[in-house]
C-alpha cells in the first residue's frame, strides 16, 4: 500500500523558498515575454497590408452576391405571402356575403315556421298561392343546401389558405435572416479593410488607391464614349465604341448602358442609376436592353449561352474567380466595363486582371 501512496511535497523553508519563489516570477515573467508577441497584431508591411484589404474586397464582393441572391428570395417569398394575403381577404369577403344571405334567409324561415305546412294550407286565404309559394320554397331549400355546401368548401379553402400563408412566412423570415447575415459579412469585411489601410501612411494608401485604380482599369472611355451610341442603338445599330460590332442590337443597347454608367459609384446590392454593384450594373444593362437577367452573378453565368475567350463579342457577359463572385459587360479589345469594389467607380478595365471564370451570351 505505501508503494502507491504519493510522495509528500516538500516545502521550502527560508533562504531556500525565497529563492524558488524568485525563479517561478522569473520563469513567469521569461513565458509572458515569449507569448506576448502571439497575441499582439504584428507590424505588417505596406505589401502585406494591400494583400489583405484585396482579400477583404474580394471577400465582401462575394458576400454581397449572397447578400443580393437572399434578397432576390426574400423579395419573391414576400411577393407571394402578400398575393396569398389577397386572395385570402377576397375568399373571406365572398364567404362573410354568403353568411349574410343564409342568415337573411334562416331568419325569415323563423318567422313563418310557427304552422306545420298542413294548418298553412287550411288557414290561406289563397290555397294556390300557398301552394306555389310552398314548390318555392322547396327549391330555394335545394339552393340553401347547395350555397351551405358551398359555404364549407369556401371554409375549407380559406383553412388551406392561411396553412399556405404560415409556411410563406416561415420562408420570409428564413430568407430575411439570411439576408441580414450577409449584410453583416459585407460590412464586417468592409470595416475590416478600412481598419487595415488605417495603418498605412498617407503615402502609403495613396500608392495603393493608384495600384488598385490601374488594376481595376483606368476609365480611358469616359461615360460620354456611349452617349452618340445610345440614339443609333436605338435604330438597330450594331456599332459600339471602338468600331466592334456587338452580335445584335440589343447587346449593343447593353453596352451602350454600361459606358452610360461609366463614373457612377460602386454601391454593394444596388442596381441603379445612382450607383450599382457588379451584377447589378450587368442585370440593369441587359434591361434596358428587353432582357431580364437574374440578380446574382452565380446565376447570371447560366442565363444565357456559354461562350470560350476566344468567341467573346460584345455585351457578353465575363465572370471571374472560382466562386463567379465578379461579372463585367464584354465591349471588345480585350476589356469589359464593370463595377469594381466599395469605393471605386464603374469604369472600364481589361479582362486579363482577374482570374477568369467563364463568359455567357445573353439576348
Amino acid at each position: 500500500m505505501a508503494a502507491h501512496r504519493k510522495p509528500r511535497q516538500r516545502r521550502f523553508g527560508g533562504q531556500a523558498g525565497r529563492t524558488a519563489a524568485t525563479l517561478a516570477l522569473a520563469g513567469a515573467a521569461t513565458a509572458t515575454v515569449l507569448e506576448g508577441p502571439a497575441h499582439a497584431d504584428p507590424r505588417l508591411t505596406a505589401a502585406q497590408v494591400r494583400a489583405q484589404v484585396d482579400r477583404l474586397h474580394g471577400e465582401a464582393e462575394a458576400a454581397t452576391e449572397k447578400y443580393n441572391g437572399a434578397k432576390e428570395k426574400a423579395d419573391t417569398a414576400r411577393a407571394r405571402l402578400d398575393a396569398l394575403r389577397d386572395e385570402a381577404a377576397r375568399r373571406t369577403e365572398r364567404l362573410n356575403a354568403e353568411r349574410d344571405a343564409l342568415g337573411t334567409t334562416a331568419t325569415a324561415q323563423y318567422r313563418t315556421g310557427g304552422l306545420s305546412p298542413a294548418f298553412q294550407l287550411v288557414f290561406s286565404s289563397d290555397p294556390d298561392r300557398y301552394l306555389r309559394g310552398a314548390a318555392l320554397a322547396e327549391r330555394i331549400g335545394d339552393r340553401q343546401a347547395d350555397a351551405t355546401a358551398s359555404l364549407r368548401g369556401r371554409l375549407v379553402g380559406i383553412e388551406r389558405l392561411r396553412k399556405e400563408g404560415d409556411g410563406r412566412i416561415r420562408e420570409l423570415r428564413t430568407h430575411e435572416a439570411e439576408l441580414r447575415r450577409q449584410k453583416a459579412a459585407v460590412r464586417n469585411r468592409l470595416a475590416a479593410a478600412e481598419r487595415l489601410l488605417a495603418r498605412l501612411t498617407a503615402a502609403e494608401r495613396a500608392a495603393y488607391g493608384a495600384a488598385a485604380l490601374a488594376r481595376d482599369g483606368g476609365g480611358a472611355l469616359g461615360a460620354t464614349a456611349g452617349a452618340g451610341l445610345a440614339g443609333r442603338a436605338g435604330d438597330g445599330a450594331r456599332t459600339v465604341p471602338g468600331g466592334v460590332r456587338a452580335p445584335n442590337p440589343r447587346a449593343a443597347r447593353a453596352v451602350s448602358y454600361a459606358y452610360g454608367a461609366i463614373g457612377k459609384p460602386y454601391l454593394w446590392g444596388a442596381t441603379g442609376p445612382s450607383g450599382y454593384d457588379c451584377s447589378g450594373l450587368a442585370q440593369a444593362a441587359w434591361r434596358a436592353a428587353g432582357v431580364e437577367l437574374p440578380r446574382t452573378t452565380y446565376s447570371q453565368i447560366n442565363a444565357g449561352q456559354r461562350v470560350s475567350r476566344s468567341q467573346l463579342a460584345p455585351g457578353d457577359l465575363v465572370f471571374f474567380y472560382p466562386g463567379v463572385s465578379h461579372v463585367g459587360i464584354y465591349v471588345g479589345g480585350g476589356r469589359m466595363v464593370h463595377a469594381p469594389r466599395t469605393g471605386s467607380t464603374v469604369r472600364v478595365a481589361s479582362i486579363d486582371e482577374m482570374p477568369w471564370a467563364g463568359a455567357a451570351r445573353v439576348g
